[in-house]
């Protein structure tokens, strides 16, 4: 069977998307999964996404990691699937959508996906790091020399570490540039491998950031090595809300393969 396949990026951060509106995938074969994200033997992507049908809603995203097993909440994958839904002409200029029965607001204008993430309610504060879940868990560090610092080395080691072992996590190095601006760096669980940027990492730092007053800004600008991301936000009664994640979502290349 031939499927067609659509490729998106969210500053660096690459996604292999069908069109499963018909149930046509296979979408318990996490091997053909972990073979489309394979970037030798497949198409290659840090992840895969189905676009299904949704009862109160524009669609449904159903998200699984490059290893083939479903993820947890992909923000920059929210974004890419919410641009590829326009172009299916589901929405004009807002969309909702559910993912992992949670259910999620997007607008475009122009070039740029804003993404409406879930609320924050707790950040957990430990000697040496932060640790929050923005739809993702993300421990998040404060570092100096990013560009020079082994992410993937250290990454792995906390990713598989005490508290989170086999479980995992997401780990984000952070080097502050300015009042209002960071440069992060993230090891994603399932890529096993650190990618060129995460949407809920960004979203995880910028909060972060935020609480442990490295800025005093609700509007913060995240670098990556994949491109330029924005994160605004509220402070709520308990935490955080309104958490706006901001930035492009480009259409790289689409086709057809053979699954078998």
């Amino acid at each position: 069977m031939k499927i067609d396949f659509f490729k998106y990026q969210g500053a660096g951060n690459d996604f292999v998307i069908v069109d499963n509106r018909q149930q046509i995938f296979p979408k318990d074969d996490f091997d053909l999964i972990e073979r489309l994200c394979d970037r030798k033997f497949g198409i290659g992507a840090d992840g895969f996404m189905l676009l299904e049908n949704a009862k109160d809603c524009d669609f449904k995203m159903e998200y699984f990691n490059a290893d083939g097993r479903p993820g947890s909440m992909c923000g920059n994958g929210g974004r890419c699937i919410v641009a590829f839904a326009k172009t299916l002409n589901l929405f004009e200029a807002s969309t909702s959508f559910v993912a992992l029965g949670k259910k999620y607001q997007a607008t475009i204008t122009g070039e740029l996906v804003h993404l409406k993430m879930m609320d924050v309610d707790h950040i957990e504060m430990h000697k040496d790091h932060v640790f929050l879940d923005t739809g993702s868990p993300h421990h998040v560090t404060f570092i100096e020399n990013l560009s020079e610092f082994n992410v993937v080395e250290h990454g792995r080691q906390i990713r598989y570490g005490s508290p989170y072992f086999e479980k995992g996590t997401n780990v984000n190095f952070v080097e502050k540039l300015n009042e209002n601006t960071f440069s992060v760096r993230t090891y994603e669980r399932g890529v096993e491998d650190e990618t060129l940027s995460c949407g809920t990492g960004v979203t995880a730092v910028a909060l972060a950031s935020f609480h442990l007053e490295k800025t005093k800004e609700k509007k913060v600008h995240i670098k990556t090595r994949g491109g330029n991301l924005k994160i605004e936000f509220e402070e709520g009664q308990k935490g955080y809300k309104n958490i706006i994640l901001s930035g492009p979502a480009t259409f790289v290349f689409n086709g057809t393969i053979d699954i078998g």
